[in-house]
């Protein structure tokens, strides 16, 4: 996931390097150490500065990135060694300067022979400077070269500032603020909403080229922002990039993390449009806050309003707000998700809904978030299991006259996957189960312990297991001599066994209702603790 700092539609760097003051035809600059001996990319390396000095150890007044000029005063003396002048560009290599330019005629004749050995060996470019070429001259052109570039930013950032307001104006405002920022800096561009959850990314596969130690972490850092509840913004180097991490919202109302990467820092021009950014995505947030609610208020009606029959209205107001309804047939779903984290998912779903318009249609209905989707639209289940880790209930395939129907089979459905882990539990796969099998539940469970304790405790007295016996005989439709051959017992055994099940429980085993009663129950206890 690599990203440079500057903008893909930008022109070249026009920042001075050693190769662009090279190819001043004016400055008469002559390269003595071999660009192919030097580490690579050493010629385009962008100079800070240009700065003139004989001292033999000026490092102390640069900085790393200059070019440091040199008339040779220092190496005038005829007792200069070999090793003085290693010592020399061991010195300058060390301290991060990006040349040496050498200028002759001035001191001496040419360039001694001996630093542009001592060069070659530190990796460190030695430029010779002719006499007529004035150390003042290539100061000046590298700080044209600056300027220009300095300007060219500053256009860019007022070009690139333009062009996400006028994205913000756009009916989802805040993701297309993002999309164009992250097309602007060329950096991948991630929010995290109030409560660490990742609600936009941008491009849309930045994080699936990543590893997942890398995203973890970016949304480790974000959680850590959010749960201090100030104001902060955050520079960490994570996977050879350099990650950017900025609250949104006031102090104590934060609403969410800005997070950005890329293979370098941002400039000060870049920075100057994040900061833009910022600025406008708090303004959403807060304003997209009052808004969703407004939004949520009304789906929730259009869903009542589509429970009831209503279609054809729906459908008209659903168009003219989000787009068309989705085909019939049509499947509901049924979202168990905490109540932090609805206005989350509820974002989520607006971003798919807007990207694939006519698949989806969701709503607030009863504390839970339900949904009709057509058959394209369904993955965006699976997206949401994986994205928050929720459980959902599925409906049969159905068209709207039969949505309440399909309503309850989510609900179902939902119901028969809260003591499992998230996931979609489909109202198909567990209906194939039959009825009975909606009684493994903790309430049914209770019930059907209950009416079995009289078993269950003789059979914890007295070493027994009239509780398998009496199993067995009701798997094997009551017939004593089928179940006895299973369990290996005399056909009367197995009906004295029966007959004492009967008396412990009360009840007369000879008729079916009796007898499915007590399959329910054995259904609803499941295995029973010994």
């Amino acid at each position: 996931m690599t990203y440079n700092s500057r903008p893909s539609e930008e022109s070249p760097s026009v920042l001075p390097t050693l190769r662009r003051l090279l190819d001043q035809s004016d400055l008469g600059l002559r390269l003595l150490t071999p660009e192919d001996r030097l580490p690579p990319g050493t010629a385009d390396r962008v100079v800070e500065w240009v700065h003139s000095s004989d001292l033999l150890d000026p490092t102390p007044f640069l900085s790393a990135g200059q070019v440091l000029l040199t008339t040779g005063t220092q190496f005038a003396s005829e007792a200069t060694t070999d090793a003085a002048y290693r010592e020399y560009a061991h010195r300058l290599r060390a301290h991060g300067l990006a040349g040496l330019g050498f200028g002759t005629e001035v001191i001496r004749d040419g360039t001694p022979e001996a630093l542009v050995s001592a060069c070659l060996d530190e990796g460190l470019p030695l430029v010779e400077v002719p006499y007529a070429t004035p150390f003042i001259a290539v100061a000046r052109a590298a700080g044209d070269m600056i300027a220009e570039d300095r300007y060219a930013r500053n256009t860019w950032a007022l070009s690139a500032q333009r062009a996400i307001s006028l994205a913000a104006l756009r009916p989802d405002g805040l993701s297309a603020t993002l999309s164009e920022l992250s097309r602007q800096l060329n950096h991948w561009v991630a929010l995290f909403d109030a409560s660490g959850a990742l609600t936009r990314v941008f491009p849309r596969d930045a994080f699936a080229r990543a590893s997942a130690a890398s995203f973890t972490l970016v949304a480790a850092e974000a959680a850590t922002m959010l749960r201090r509840g100030q104001r902060s913004s955050v520079t960490v180097p994570i996977g050879g990039e350099t990650l950017t991490l900025q609250t949104l919202g006031r102090r104590d109302q934060l609403r969410g993390v800005l997070a950005l990467g890329g293979a370098s820092q941002l400039d000060q021009a870049g920075q100057g449009v994040v900061t833009s950014v910022i600025a406008l995505a708090g303004l959403a947030l807060e304003q997209n806050n009052a808004l969703d609610r407004a939004r949520g208020h009304l789906r929730s009606g259009l869903w009542h309003s589509l429970l009831g029959g209503n279609t054809d209205l729906v459908a008209r107001i659903s168009a003219e707000m989000w787009g068309p309804l989705p085909r019939g047939p049509v499947r509901v779903a049924v979202v168990d998700a905490p109540e932090e984290r609805q206005d989350a998912i509820t974002d989520f779903l607006e971003i798919r809904a807007e990207e694939q318009p006519g698949r989806l249609f969701f709503a607030l209905h009863d504390g839970r978030l339900s949904l009709c989707l057509d058959r394209t639209g369904v993955p965006v289940l699976a997206e949401l299991v994986e994205n928050f880790g929720v459980r959902v209930g599925l409906s049969d395939a159905t068209e709207y006259s039969a949505l309440p129907s399909a309503l309850g089979q989510a609900l179902r459905a939902l119901d028969r996957s809260i003591e499992g882990p998230p996931g979609i539990v489909e109202f198909e796969v567990i209906s194939r189960h039959g009825v009975l099998a909606f009684l493994a539940r903790t309430d049914a469970q209770e019930v059907g312990r209950a009416m079995l304790a009289p078993i269950t405790r003789h059979d914890s007295l007295h070493g027994t297991d009239l509780l398998g016996t009496l199993r067995v005989w009701l798997e094997h439709n009551a017939e004593y001599a089928a179940a006895a051959t299973v369990l290996g017992i005399h056909r009367h055994t197995m009906r004295s066994h029966v007959g004492q099940a009967e008396q412990l429980l009360g009840r007369d085993l000879s008729s079916f209702p009796a007898r499915a009663d007590v399959w329910a129950a054995l259904l609803a206890a499941g295995p029973q603790p010994r």
